[in-house]
């Protein structure tokens, strides 16, 4: 069953009490008000191959490394 994301949202939202379909409307509006920031995937391809492997291992290694170890002390 392939439902439209619109359809889905107003069935959820008539299912809701008021105080909260007015918290959907403000995220919403929020999401439609803020702007996507970044770099796109298709403007960093051209790095893509550009470390070199031996490097690309070393960084595995030291975050394996780092990723195993607990510091109890750091909170």
């Amino acid at each position: 069953m392939n439902i439209p994301i619109t359809d889905e949202v107003i069935e959820q939202l008539r299912a809701m009490p008021q105080h909260l379909q007015w918290r959907v409307l403000e995220f919403a509006q929020a999401l439609a008000k803020s702007q996507v920031r970044g770099t796109s995937g298709q403007q960093l391809l051209r790095f893509a191959g550009s470390i070199p492997p031996e490097d690309l291992q070393l960084m595995c290694e030291a975050i394996e490394q780092g990723c195993e170890q607990v510091d109890v002390n750091e909170w």
